[in-house]
């Protein structure tokens, strides 16, 4: 998958443009605030997923501004294909291939992407809920029967939550228990089979990338840890707790990822560049397994990734992903390492412009 043309118009802080990037490593450099980060969000937002800053469908058009419109063409599905998307009064609208759409999110599997923010460093730096939001993403992605899956646990959680707190004030309600934990089990066995499949291949994939980055010298672990992996009865022995508690303590939304650095667990002991390679690493082993179930690679966006990271870990980010196209985000000259067949661009002022290579000679 490929990106042929971006445009854009009123769009955050860009007036009007277009980028025509190459098919390997597109990065684009300017000062802080200029619009590079914009044009990743721009373009991640014909995946149909909302924006990977958070934002709000009214914070996407240019102040002074009535509508903002982007568009897209680009290689996908074995053809080339044109989107485009408008904001105006509060809400997206999309179409695809001159078809409009009945909501942006009816976008989702046409155009694929995997984008690593500065954002998502919490899943080092945060807790389980993060880490384990990151992989129900993931895997929903490649296996849409997992959302179901996702969403009967949640209803079956609920509702035993629910009567866990009636039960005090409503002692009878005690011999329903029992059935609720038993739909409980049956729908967290099929969370945790999903997920700890996910991670035996997700694992290896990302060590593979972490140790490109550092050049062998540091290794990646990265585990699944179930917090019951016999959830019937871990549910049984926990109920009078439970029941004092007033929510449901075991169970798949306990579960975490963990991650060691050279056999050191990672969000203790690791660096600031360490954890930022490390996470990278997990994104680039998301896109690998999105493109293996899709049947060609995503896009891949990394947003402000060469900051805290040495010389060789720059330039494997720069010249080492093979496979993907690329577009990298940065401030200074940390690009200048690229290769002869990436290309740079200069953002400035919600313009972006092609520049010359920053490798004298190329």
């Amino acid at each position: 998958m490929n990106i042929l043309r971006f445009s854009w118009r009123d769009f955050r802080n860009l007036p009007g443009g277009e980028l025509l990037p190459c098919p390997g490593v597109n990065v684009m450099r300017g000062r802080n605030a200029q619009g590079k980060t914009n044009l990743l969000e721009g373009m991640w937002l014909f995946t149909g997923e909302r924006s990977f800053r958070g934002a709000k469908d009214a914070d996407l058009v240019r102040r002074g501004a009535q509508r903002a419109e982007i568009g897209l063409r680009f290689f996908g599905g074995g053809r080339e294909q044109e989107a485009k998307i408008r904001v105006e009064n509060g809400r997206k609208s999309a179409e695809l291939n001159g078809v409009a759409k009945r909501s942006c999110s009816a976008l989702i599997g046409e155009f694929r992407a995997a984008v690593f923010s500065p954002e998502h460093l919490s899943l080092l730096s945060g807790g389980p809920a993060g880490r384990r939001n990151f992989l129900d993403a993931a895997i929903c992605q490649i296996r849409p029967a997992y959302a179901a899956a996702v969403a009967e646990y949640g209803r079956c959680l609920a509702e035993r939550n629910a009567l866990l707190k009636d039960i005090p004030a409503h002692a009878e309600l005690l011999d329903t228990v029992e059935v609720w934990d038993l739909r409980l089990a049956r729908a967290g066995k099929k969370i945790s089979s999903f997920r700890r499949r996910y991670v035996e291949k997700f694992a290896g994939l990302a060590a593979d990338f972490y140790g490109g980055m550092c050049g062998g010298s540091e290794t990646l672990e990265l585990r699944y840890e179930e917090n019951a992996p016999d959830l019937a009865k871990a549910l049984r022995e926990s109920l009078k707790s439970d029941l004092a508690l007033g929510y449901t303590s075991a169970g798949p939304h306990r579960d975490d990822l963990a991650a060691k650095i050279g056999g050191l667990d990672a969000r203790a002991f690791g660096s600031q560049g360490q954890k930022r390679s490390a996470v990278i690493a997990m994104k680039l082993a998301e896109a690998q397994l999105l493109g293996e179930a899709a049947g060609e690679p995503p896009v891949v966006f990394l947003d402000d990734v060469l900051s805290e990271l040495d010389a060789r870990r720059r330039d494997y980010l720069l010249n080492g992903i093979g496979g993907f196209q690329v577009f990298i985000t940065c401030c200074g000259g940390e690009a200048d390492s690229l290769a002869e067949n990436g290309a740079l661009f200069t953002v400035d002022l919600g313009q972006a412009a092609q520049a010359p290579h920053p490798r004298p000679g190329v």
